[in-house]
């Protein structure tokens, strides 16, 4: 048993002995044979985390069902609660929502790391039921920004969290195919909320059940989430070493509890005690893994993708195709690009798809310029203009989208991961 001695709410960390490091590199090597038999027992089904990483993947079905949702219902919105041609107050609805995200993703390392992973994740379900009861019965501008400012706190929480959970609870050799999933998963909570919304234009009121809708699926995270393991590294950050191995056990099997142990000790060993502080982020020992995170989301952003998100209609509608059609065309291509990266994230690697994805972005956008500036207006003009935002889509799913939270997970010390994805993730929210 590996363990960890507490004093009260601090833990104190015992620094191991020569003998007990060697005993550890004796439990690592013994744990990659089956018991005695000298066999090679090979690595971890995927399948005992599989159910774990569905319900947290819930938490970016949310994120993207929220983002979408207000697209398709903003003009019914504005009709219904009386401020229909009030373009400020129609971007105020939007934009009070990353608001709240940027503010629920800033303070959602300290959250995880203070209360679990399992807590976090129904602390992002709570603000979002909230806020969704309040948007759904509100009959005041007042009201629906205020109920979107809560709903924009859940979705800043969820993913990082759900980032988080996953690199924690997942076996190595399929963490990159897990974390890009959350992608596929972000892909249906939009898609959801395109069909959510289709009948809102024809029947009046109907963006309010649209709101109510969204209840469902984050009551299911907040119960659910209950039956699912802990983070076996959160645990033993907080000197609850038996638990750990309790929930290795149910997240890879018994027989490899120990190599996973000893892994987790020896990544622990360099660490340092206490929590991580804000000024490490700024100027410390910590400043370059912080500064890549911040840049590949901040390049994410600058991108472009969330304006083909919110006015690929507009676009599409100009070269004579009809916004309904627009957008499940979007909403496939993204689907699409987001299958293949968990395909191939495991076997290319992170650097692989992320510089193909921008670089097919880049492409892309050339095409489009072709379209608008070279081209004569006709079919030449609309081939290009359409297959070039649908092929921008299509590339950012495949690896600027799911890359850099994968990545970030990944290369940021134990001690501070939380923390360094929570400070991370919110300049994807600033540049919003």
């Amino acid at each position: 048993m590996f363990d960890t001695r507490m004093r009260g709410r601090h833990v104190e960390k015992r620094v191991p002995s020569r003998e007990s490091l060697s005993a550890l590199d004796k439990a690592e090597n013994a744990a990659f044979l089956s018991n005695g038999t000298g066999k090679d027992i090979g690595k971890p089904s995927w399948k005992r985390s599989f159910p774990h990483v569905l319900i947290a993947s819930l938490a970016s079905f949310l994120y993207g069902y929220h983002l979408g949702i207000v697209n398709g219902t903003l003009e019914s919105i504005s009709a219904d609660l009386g401020f229909s041609g009030n373009t400020m107050a129609e971007g105020l609805v939007v934009s009070t929502c990353l608001a709240g995200a940027f503010t629920g993703s800033l303070f959602s390392g300290w959250i995880a790391d203070g209360v679990g992973r399992r807590r976090a994740f129904q602390l992002s379900a709570l603000p979002m039921i909230i806020g969704a009861s309040m948007s759904a019965s509100t009959e005041s501008l007042e009201g629906m920004l205020l109920g979107r400012f809560f709903v924009g706190i859940g979705m800043g929480i969820g993913p990082p969290v759900t980032a988080l959970y996953i690199t924690e609870v997942s076996p190595s050799y399929v963490r990159g195919t897990y974390g890009s999933s959350t992608q596929i998963a972000t892909c249906f909570g939009l898609m959801g909320a395109l069909f959510a919304g289709i009948p809102a234009k024809e029947t009046l009121g109907w963006w309010r059940i649209c709101f109510w809708i969204s209840i469902v699926p984050s009551a299911m995270l907040a119960v659910f989430i209950q039956f699912c393991a802990e983070s076996p590294h959160w645990l033993f950050k907080r000197g609850r070493g038996a638990e750990a191995e309790a929930e290795f056990e149910k997240l890879l099997g018994g027989a490899y509890l120990k190599s996973a142990m000893a892994e987790l000790l020896k990544s622990d060993r360099g660490d340092e005690t206490g929590s991580a502080k804000l000024s490490e982020f700024l100027y410390g020992r910590n400043f370059r893994v912080v500064f890549i995170g911040s840049t590949l989301f901040a390049l994410q952003q600058l991108s472009g993708i969330n304006a083909v998100f919110y006015f690929s209609s507009t676009v599409f509608k100009k070269a004579g195709v009809p916004s309904e059609s627009a957008n499940i065309c979007v909403g496939v291509c993204n689907l699409l690009g987001s299958t293949i990266a968990v395909v191939l994230m495991d076997k290319l690697g992170r650097k692989v798809l992320l510089i193909g994805s921008f670089s097919g972005m880049a492409l892309s956008m050339g095409l489009q310029a072709i379209a608008y500036s070279s081209l004569p207006s006709g079919f030449g003009t609309l081939f290009l203009s359409v297959g070039g935002m649908l092929l921008f889509v299509f590339m950012f799913a495949t690896g600027a989208g799911p890359v850099p939270s994968i990545l970030l997970s990944e290369i940021c010390p134990g001690r501070i991961r939380a923390k360094a994805m929570a400070v991370s993730l919110s300049v994807h929210w600033k540049h919003r």
